[in-house]
């Protein structure tokens, strides 16, 4: 009887046993997730660790940056495991991209916004990781880009103001001398279709700032120096919005094109609200930052991919602006 109890008693311990170890191997191979973005992707089934380098800001063009990022990020999170840090300055900026490379990214998507990232940029280059850099031109070697085309959005401008008001009238050019070459380069485009395709119209320049206040008070200044105004070349959406309301206020209704520039939900929704003006945005859209993500994926597959992409301008109005419409876009 004592034999038969021992025997019972071992075959209980043995399947205790088996029951502990089948627990613990399922455990071990279920692994670490990252906030839901776990592994299997590159060599050896992992995913591909992915940085994603952008401003702090709470609204407005920069903080839709990140919003797109991170969108995209997740679409790909079957392919790669990715960190989206945001700073509030090149210092920072600069910290934080030491920890992406502490945590094991192999490719860093970075918007720089301020002057000296180039040193830190280098050091993650030189460490083996691939960066692709989002607007912002960054003088390294080695750094793929990513970039809305700013002089198209000038050639569009014009071209979209000569189809709705013809090749004669007064148009007025909101220039931002504070923006530098985004300035530059759309009213360069501009300016070069203009005396091309209309060289007789005349046109009248004023210097302005990238927010709706500007844009308000500029322009409201503009409409009384100014008896008759036909088309409005405004390069930036927040402008734009400031614009409109100047018009509005004023009462004046001899102004028939008002051009934007950038993605603004806010502008876009405006569009179909102002019959007698065309209102229109030349995408310099922050979505375009997903192209970023995306060649980023690209270089760590192997795969072929040029230096720099530009991505060509799409006109927005009216007519199709319901499919750029994103209820959850900050910008």
């Amino acid at each position: 009887m004592m034999k038969k109890r021992l025997s019972v008693l071992a075959l209980l311990m043995f399947a205790m046993v088996l029951f502990l170890a089948a627990c613990g191997g399922s455990e071990e191979a279920g692994g670490e997730t990252d906030g839901g973005n776990g592994d299997s992707g590159s060599e050896g089934g992992d995913k591909y660790k992915v940085g994603i380098l952008a401003p702090e800001v709470t609204h407005g063009w920069v903080a839709a940056v990140a919003y797109h990022a991170e969108n995209r990020a997740e679409e790909l999170s079957d392919e790669i495991e990715y960190q989206v840090q945001t700073s509030a300055d090149a210092g920072e900026m600069t910290s934080q991209l030491d920890d992406l490379l502490t945590w094991g990214a192999e490719a860093i998507v970075a918007f720089p916004q301020w002057e000296g990232m180039e040193v830190p940029i280098q050091r993650a280059l030189d460490e083996g990781v691939e960066v692709v850099n989002f607007d912002i031109a960054i003088d390294t070697e080695g750094v793929y880009r990513v970039a809305g085309d700013n002089e198209d959005m000038g050639v569009q401008g014009a071209n979209y103001i000569v189809d709705k008001i013809g090749t004669e009238g007064n148009v007025v050019i909101m220039e931002n001398p504070s923006a530098g070459s985004v300035s530059e380069l759309r009213t360069k485009g501009f300016e070069e279709t203009m005396a091309e395709i209309a060289p007789d119209m005349n046109l009248m320049t004023y210097a302005t700032e990238f927010t709706r206040q500007a844009g308000l008070s500029d322009f409201a200044d503009i409409l009384t120096a100014n008896d008759q105004i036909d088309a409005v070349f405004s390069l930036d959406d927040e402008t734009s919005v400031g614009v409109l309301q100047a018009i509005e206020e004023a009462g004046r209704s001899d102004i028939k094109v008002v051009t934007g520039g950038g993605g603004m939900q806010e502008y876009f929704q405006m569009m179909p609200e102002n019959e007698d003006i065309w209102i229109q945005s030349a995408l310099y859209s922050p979505a375009m930052v997903a192209d970023a993500v995306d060649v980023a994926l690209q270089v760590l597959k192997g795969e072929e991919v040029p230096e720099e992409t530009i991505i060509p301008t799409t006109v927005v109005d009216r007519e199709n602006y319901e499919e750029f419409l994103d209820e959850n876009s900050p910008y």
